[in-house]
């Protein structure tokens, strides 16, 4: 599903943080974003996403226009897992009726499986209160799961595997490796050689993308 952004302009109180974008992006193809820490990278995903409200300017996913039509179309792993004090199942679910095969599989490509055959009670083991009981890692590969379950068009990753040693960090590159095939992708990093294999790499500097 392909992207359109216009004249896309956002402030947090005085301070703008971007300053009239314009982004246009084919269905399938993977876009990188690199820029210094604080430089917008992560408001310019939330406002794709829907999580922040459009301030100035437009931004469209496929026909989508409002930021609940939007999310409806768009998964998206940030740097630090978001998890429910619930189940591993229930944070992969998200209250949404999902077949055992869909969860299995979204588990197997996250490279989950493994350790949740190892827990006693399995998928359904509780993360405790912001996912607590378990690992960096593994609260990262369950968002990764989640989002390969939600099968959205579109995905969205923020700084990913920042956060993960260096060992986690490849299981977990190899999880959104399954995850981002075929979609519509956007990967917001500081670090460009993590998108090398990308189809685009853009610098987001002084509130503006330059290619």
């Amino acid at each position: 599903m392909n992207i359109s952004i216009e004249k896309l302009s956002f402030s947090y109180g005085e301070k703008q943080v971007l300053d009239g974008i314009d982004l246009s992006i084919e269905s399938g193809e993977a876009v990188g974003v690199v820029g210094i820490s604080g430089g917008g990278k992560s408001t310019l995903l939330k406002l794709i996403s829907g999580l922040y409200d459009v301030q100035h300017g437009s931004i469209a996913i496929g026909d989508a226009l409002s930021s609940s039509d939007r999310r409806k179309n768009i998964a998206m792993v940030m740097q630090v897992a978001s998890l429910f004090p619930s189940s591993i199942r229930d944070n992969i679910i998200c209250g949404h009726t999902m077949e055992d095969n869909i969860i299995n599989h979204a588990c197997e490509m996250a490279q989950l499986s493994e350790w949740i055959y190892s827990l006693p009670d399995g998928i359904d083991t509780f993360v405790g209160e912001r996912g607590g009981q378990v690992s960096g890692g593994q609260a990262q590969r369950i968002a990764i799961a989640r989002a390969i379950a939600k099968n959205a068009p579109v995905v969205l990753l923020d700084e990913p595997t920042s956060a993960l040693d260096n060992d986690t960090s490849i299981a977990v590159m190899t999880a959104l490796t399954e995850l981002t095939k075929g979609k519509t992708v956007i990967h917001v990093s500081h670090q460009v050689e993590m998108l090398v294999k990308y189809d685009r790499i853009l610098r987001l500097e002084g509130g503006r993308l330059i290619s």
